[in-house]
């Protein structure tokens, strides 16, 4: 059997909690949650008291990550896990350290070929590289998925990082611990560190993009001079009502672990938790609503004034990774090169596409595809853009056709060999900026 708390909405249309950061709580059966003790003696209805810490126990509370969980079967109780060394390993899935050399060259691939029918998230993601080292809990890799199969009888968690997932085609549906996100192009899923997930496919296939970040959770970036209001407003994260599992019979626990998967056969479903509270909390977030900022006079923003979340580095200002989105907008600036411009940058840049296409480039960038600028590799319009754009008569521009993102990092990402010897790699990338002429007049 199963149960839920919502309010509104249906096993497949979810109620929502509201705000990123939030202290959420949320039972599916009435009573379940116990008041003024997170671990009393006897926990409401049978339960049992489980804490979920995404954060060390000693962090500052605006930083500290925790949850409890109330839960049918504590997560203590599993067999031993073993680690899959078959073909259920997924060969194509890796972690940092990459071992691999740096590559300063810039990178363009297609979107990623069909997989095997059969294939599930756990078994259609891909890694294209990464950086960091995921048990010094410091940095992040790309991975992309494509999957033609519902997870059945098997739940997944990575204890390397969280996952921030990018639909990019098909509907996802994340049956969590905490209970059910639903996904689509054009909406992300944040899965913190060790929360375990079902993935079903409600249209058969799917396709996308996932950045594991292996260092400190995810944040709303802080907004400075901006002042209050723009950017992600925090109300417009959804978290999950309680909604559980009660349902015996073999069930694979998946849980990738410094790099592996290893896995273990429940006699019982894990998604069991009847309800919860706390700030260590899954989410969905819908990319259109992101508030665009931008320039009302001249020049084109820097593309850090599209930060949608942060992870923040040692060092103030600088993310171990950054997710950005190019929403739709409008450009009105005067005298203005309206496209990125061209420019080299410290920080490393992996761009993906949505859906429609992105401004600055005229051809061969995608929906499913993505880019890799490495740091300091210079880039910018292609030729197409840049000539049509610099005879551009400038009137008020909505740029609604696309949305575009990117993953922009603080170290190099050392890409995969499977991703460099691809097929579906773009090997005449280079071309897209032969016949930038020279123009000088002295």
């Amino acid at each position: 059997m199963s149960g839920d708390g919502q309010t509104r909405g249906t096993a497949e249309e979810p109620a929502y909690l509201t705000g990123f950061g939030n202290e959420h709580s949320s039972e599916a059966v009435p009573g379940a949650l116990p008041v003024g003790r997170n671990s009393p003696q006897r926990a409401p209805l049978g339960l049992y008291a489980e804490q979920l810490s995404g954060a060390a126990f000693t962090e500052p509370r605006a930083h500290n990550r925790r949850s409890w969980l109330y839960r049918i079967r504590p997560s203590a109780a599993h067999p031993a896990f073993t680690r899959l060394t078959d073909g259920r390993a997924n060969p194509a899935l890796r972690t940092a350290p990459f071992t691999e050399i740096p590559d300063p060259n810039r990178l363009r691939w297609g979107p990623l070929p069909e997989p095997e029918a059969g294939t599930d998230f756990v078994a259609g993601l891909w890694t294209l590289g990464g950086n960091g080292d995921a048990t010094q809990r410091a940095g992040m890799a790309v991975h992309l998925y494509s999957a033609n199969a519902s997870m059945t009888d098997r739940v997944f968690s990575d204890a390397d990082g969280e996952l921030l997932i990018v639909p990019q085609r098909g509907r996802l549906v994340l049956r969590t611990e905490f209970g059910v996100l639903h996904a689509g192009p054009g909406h992300v899923a944040l899965v913190p560190r060790g929360v375990r997930f079902r993935v079903e496919l409600p249209d058969g296939t799917a396709r996308g993009y996932v950045c594991e970040n292996y260092g400190r959770p995810f944040a709303l970036p802080d907004l400075g001079p901006v002042g209050a209001n723009g950017l992600a407003n925090p109300r417009d994260f959804l978290a999950p009502t309680a909604r559980y599992e009660d349902v015996a019979g073999p069930v694979e626990v998946v849980n990738k672990f410094c790099g592996h998967l290893w896995a273990a056969e429940y006699g019982h479903s894990p998604l069991d938790v009847v309800a919860w509270h706390g700030t260590c909390v899954p989410y969905v977030y819908d990319l259109r609503r992101f508030n665009v900022l931008g320039s009302i006079s001249y020049d084109h923003p820097d593309p850090s004034l599209f930060t949608v979340l942060t992870s923040p580095s040692d060092t103030p200002g600088l993310a171990g990774v950054d997710f950005v989105v190019f929403a739709p907008r409008w450009l009105v600036g005067e005298d203005t090169f309206r496209p990125p411009y061209f420019h080299r940058n410290v920080m490393s840049e992996y761009m993906g596409l949505i859906e429609g296409s992105y401004d600055a480039k005229a051809e061969g960038f995608v929906p499913g595809g993505g880019s890799l600028h490495n740091m300091m590799s210079a880039h910018g319009p292609d030729r197409e853009t840049f000539d049509r754009a610099s005879a551009a008569e400038l009137r008020p521009q909505k740029v609604d056709d696309g949305l575009a993102f990117m993953f922009e990092t603080r170290w190099p990402v050392t890409v995969t060999g499977q991703a460099l010897g691809a097929a579906h790699r773009q090997r005449s990338y280079d071309d897209v900026w032969q016949g930038l002429e020279r123009h000088f007049r002295d």
